[in-house]
């Protein structure tokens, strides 16, 4: 855990940096590099097709084309779009297609092993929730950043503790 007892400048640096959005770095940049291209593809593929002939498009066949295209391109935003966002109350999760606001008391414990793709919260009321923000095909980075979410969460259950 980093030292909060040092000077306050460095202190409050320090709770800015463990406090930075978590986002994962992998899927991000596939999801978007997909939704591009996907997008360019299909609408270049929809451009060309045939409005004559034996199995001429016509306009409702070009406007599916682009509804699939713009279907795949929303569905990979949301996956570019996942994110966890911590702040001095609690924790924002922005999973595929639910958000969920957690408080920090919230929180018992972080797991991030076993094979599991991201990170896992156990919660007070015994239920768990996935952040998806963190992931294990990150590598070190994964395993850097659920290592600051347990330091997130021991930092603030220690304060709530105190206060």
């Amino acid at each position: 855990m980093p030292d909060l007892t040092a000077d306050p400048g460095d202190r409050a640096a320090v709770r800015v940096a463990l406090h930075a959005p978590f986002r994962g770095r992998r899927s991000t940049r596939i999801a978007w590099a997909v939704a591009v291209a996907q997008a360019v593809v299909l609408l270049t593929v929809t451009a060309l097709l045939p409005s004559t002939g034996p199995v001429g498009f016509q306009w409702y066949d070009r406007l599916g084309m682009v509804a699939v295209t713009a279907s795949v391109a929303w569905m990979l935003s949301r996956f570019a779009r996942i994110s966890a966002r911590p702040s001095e109350r609690g924790l924002h999760v922005r999973n595929l297609f639910v958000r969920r606001d957690l408080e920090w008391a919230e929180v018992v414990q972080v797991r991030f092993g076993g094979g599991a793709p991201w990170v896992t919260l156990d919660l007070a009321d015994g239920d768990t929730h996935p952040v998806m923000a963190i992931q294990r095909a990150d590598g070190a980075y994964g395993a850097a950043e659920a290592k600051r979410l347990a330091t997130l969460v021991a930092l603030h259950t220690r304060t709530a503790g105190q206060g």
